[in-house]
């Protein structure tokens, strides 16, 4: 997948704070300290019942985090390092709509507590640009305060905020950092144009940017209270299912695709779409790209692998039911390159990766579906050989024969070419020989049978 610009290696103290300390500050522990859960939230603000005719709080959007790489240059060719008494806005496309939502924000990577003086939540004006409907503006609170500050390693949910979220909508975040804030914990493949204002600014219905980073920062989710039997779908996967090389502001990550494909399928009108895909990320291996290399300064923004990060971002998303699973294509390309050759890995050791997130999502009820991964021969990324592509082939043999998953999504079938099926259809490929296009991406959102859904 397209190498994100950068990673650094997790030093000993943050991985502590990661395994012991990645927390929910209104929604699970607090330096073991138990606290409100968002249903129990729900109920302080809506009375015994919930909110009016919902009972299911459900994703609409999230995001995989990742940390930030030392060497990763600053903004406008990077990253924005700090911010300081500065808003930053933030633009997010729902998927299934509700009258109230929470928001989850993220300090997972940072190494000192992050302070947020104020949050705001708007539903965007127009479809451009990051102004908001003034009329929907909601001061966001924790555990009723407007300021909350997250632990190192920490997540937040909010308080329950009444908003009708419509389903197929642009959010407007709105981030007030009024202290000299490190920039530790982003996704940095937003595909979405934000901002970055002076001040205080986060009720302001239109904001003077400083800064326009195509980044989400220290912002991981949105739930809705939804109607009953709600639930969702999370995809996990890398760059593909991030969405890289389709067109920004356009929501169109064959994740949203398929959104727009439930949506509009009477059977389906309720679910859900997380789509936790991060751009260069593995199944097996966390970022460790060779000292002295280029991929110092991008390797960090893979994020942990997905076998790590597979609790809180697929098995902690409120309401998930369904996970798709595409993952691979990084595990066999990049060792030799952004990665040590010595963790290259055999087809078998994929297979056990796989058969991993398979029985822990069965442990918790969920159905898990296996996506076969795309072909990618051709010159860009360095990533094919016939070593490489024999790899690709055991593993999509297993994936589509072994019945290990409750269902197989053929995305490799979907997008190669039937001339030269080790490589992508040409009018679907965005040129790098790995990446889909628009077109790519809705054939992929099309291949997800949605019986499997319903």
């Amino acid at each position: 997948m397209l190498l994100p610009r950068s990673f650094r290696n997790v030093s000993s103290r943050r991985v502590m704070a990661l395994l012991s300390s990645c927390v929910l500050v209104s929604g699970a522990l607090v330096g073991g300290v138990s606290a409100p859960s968002p249903a129990m939230a729900a109920r302080a603000a809506y009375g015994p019942s919930g909110p009016p005719g919902q009972a299911s709080w459900v994703s609409t959007w999230a995001t995989g985090v990742t940390a930030v790489p030392d060497k990763a240059p600053d903004y406008p060719d990077g990253r924005i390092t700090y911010l300081e008494d500065q808003t930053v806005r933030q633009v997010v496309h729902t998927s299934v709509g509700g009258d109230a939502l929470t928001l989850r924000l993220s300090n997972e990577h940072g190494d000192e507590p992050l302070r947020l003086g104020a949050v705001h939540v708007a539903a965007r004006a127009g479809t451009t640009g990051t102004d908001i409907a003034p009329a929907t503006d909601r001061r966001v609170t924790f555990g009723g305060k407007r300021a909350v500050t997250l632990p190192a390693g920490a997540r937040v949910v909010s308080d329950p905020v009444k908003l009708d979220v419509a389903p197929d909508a642009d959010l407007v975040i709105s981030l007030h950092l009024p202290e000299r804030t490190e920039v530790s914990t982003v996704h940095q493949y937003a595909l979405q144009v934000n901002a970055v204002a002076d001040g205080d600014v986060t009720g302001a219905r239109t904001v003077t940017p400083v800064a326009a980073p195509e980044q989400w920062m220290f912002l991981s989710g949105v739930n809705v209270a939804a109607r009953p039997r709600t639930s969702a779908v999370v995809v996990l996967g890398d760059s593909i299912s991030d969405g890289v090389e389709t067109t920004i502001g356009a929501n169109h990550r064959w994740p949203d695709l398929l959104s727009d494909r439930l949506r509009a399928d009477r059977r389906t009108p309720d679910l859900g779409v997380a789509n936790v895909g991060i751009a260069g990320n593995r199944l097996l291996h966390d970022p460790n790209p060779p000292a002295g290399k280029p991929a110092e300064a991008y390797a960090a923004y893979s994020g942990p692998s997905a076998l790590r990060r597979f609790r809180g971002d697929v098995l902690d998303q409120p309401g998930t039911e369904h996970v798709i699973v595409l993952l691979g294509v990084n595990d066999l390309g990049q060792p030799g390159l952004s990665a040590p050759v010595e963790e290259a890995v055999t087809a078998e050791q994929l297979i056990q990766g796989h058969l991993r997130l398979i029985a822990r999502a069965h442990a918790r009820g969920l159905k898990i579906y296996g996506g076969t991964v795309t072909p990618f021969k051709g010159p860009g990324f360095g990533f094919w050989n016939e070593k490489i592509e024999a790899k690709r082939q055991a593993v999509n043999r297993w994936i589509r024969t072994s019945g290990a998953y409750d269902a197989v999504i053929d995305f490799d079938a979907a997008v190669r070419d039937p001339a030269q099926p080790l490589r992508l259809r040409p009018d679907y490929d965005s040129g790098d020989h790995l990446h889909l296009n628009d077109a790519g991406a809705q054939a992929m959102a099309t291949a997800v049978p949605l019986r499997l859904l319903r």
